[in-house]
């Protein structure tokens, strides 16, 4: 091989994978007809049994002896429709339109009650934090709320990241975190009682912690792609705090610049963090508290999800479907059907809570 070739060879770095056929032509035909993918290489001439085609940032090896029928093959396409394909080999075809708005599954209600009882409610997740799932029902894939601690503060292994969702916020509940948004200025602190809206697909990025933060996480759906961001650094360039992503502006709330102010229900008074305006009113977070006796009473609130995380003191719940109180503790969360009746009574003073809705 003279040095030229060599050269040509070792700087293409270029990858196929292989996907078995039991025959060529009808396989071939497919991929190039069907879903146009471009044919880059086919051999031998006399009799075919292997080709190479390339598209959506993939090439692949198609050689007969054998079949496709356990691969599946993830295709984004913004110019079809998401579906799912069978190949002639067998292989599974799933194309995904980014395009498209990120749907919800079907909403399954349910009273949800999650305590802070023991270790055992803490698994581990990546990066050596701990996680617990505040609803482990999802209520049928909708929605997810997690607990998660970090014991040992410091930098954290994260990268420049994005999530494709409809819906998500992070709450600090103790310590503080130093984070860093798309078009949202300088790297800043969150502090107790800050929180921060994550619109859908804004560039962010977490720098470091202090020991023992706790933050309550809120997403929709539950299970929502999670990609790395390759070409934007951060912090950018530009300052853009009214920027929209899919409808939603950035929110930064500093609980110490934010008043408190009374609620809806006697007895208690609230600081909105500025998520329901951020969202047009798709979702609402605010920090609440009330003193021992306080009671709120609600009936067929008829959101999609209403969350509430207790956090400092205590208090019970009673519902329409169970004569005997609940006892909440700090640390334990609620998620309430929409057509259920309800009584949260203040049992110690100076309790606060996280309550966060989104309407049907």
């Amino acid at each position: 091989m003279n040095t030229s070739v060599a050269q040509t060879l070792a700087s293409s770095n270029v990858a196929e994978v292989v996907m078995p056929c039991p025959e060529l032509d009808q396989t071939l035909s497919f991929f190039v007809e069907q879903l146009g993918f471009r044919i880059e290489m086919i051999t031998p001439a006399d009799n075919p049994n292997m080709a190479i085609v390339s598209g959506y940032g993939i090439r692949l090896c198609l050689r007969t002896g054998g079949s496709g029928k356990d691969i599946v093959l993830r295709l984004h396409s913004a110019d079809r429709k998401s579906q799912t394909l069978k190949a002639p080999n067998g292989t599974t075809i799933e194309i995904t339109n980014p395009s498209i708005g990120v749907e919800l599954p079907e909403l399954r209600e349910s009273l949800v009650v999650t305590s802070l009882t023991s270790e055992a409610s803490w698994t581990i997740g990546r990066a050596g934090m701990r996680y617990r799932d505040l609803i482990p029902s999802r209520l049928g894939g909708v929605f997810i709320a997690s607990h998660i601690h970090i014991p040992n503060g410091g930098p954290v292994p994260d990268y420049v990241h994005y999530h494709r969702i409809k819906f998500q916020m992070i709450y600090c509940k103790s310590g503080w975190v130093r984070v860093v948004y798309e078009d949202q200025g300088e790297p800043f602190v969150m502090h107790a009682g800050d929180c921060v809206l994550q619109p859908p697909e804004i560039r962010h990025r977490v720098l470091e912690s202090s020991d023992d933060l706790e933050v309550i996480e809120i997403g929709a759906p539950a299970e929502h792609e999670t990609f790395a961001e390759h070409q934007i650094t951060l912090p950018t360039a530009q300052l853009r705090p009214d920027r929209e992503f899919s409808g939603q502006r950035f929110v930064r709330h500093v609980a110490e610049q934010t008043p408190w102010l009374p609620w809806r229900h006697s007895g208690f008074e609230a600081r909105n963090t500025g998520i329901d305006a951020a969202t047009a009113g798709y979702a609402s977070a605010i920090s609440v508290r009330a003193n021992k006796s306080a009671t709120m009473n609600e009936s067929k609130h008829q959101h999609q999800l209403m969350f509430m995380f207790i956090l400092f003191g205590s208090a019970t719940l009673a519902t329409n479907n169970d004569s005997e109180k609940e006892q909440l503790q700090a640390g334990t969360s609620v998620t309430l059907p929409s057509l259920l009746d309800f009584t949260l009574e203040i049992t110690s003073d100076n309790t606060q809570l996280l309550v966060v809705e989104l309407p049907a």
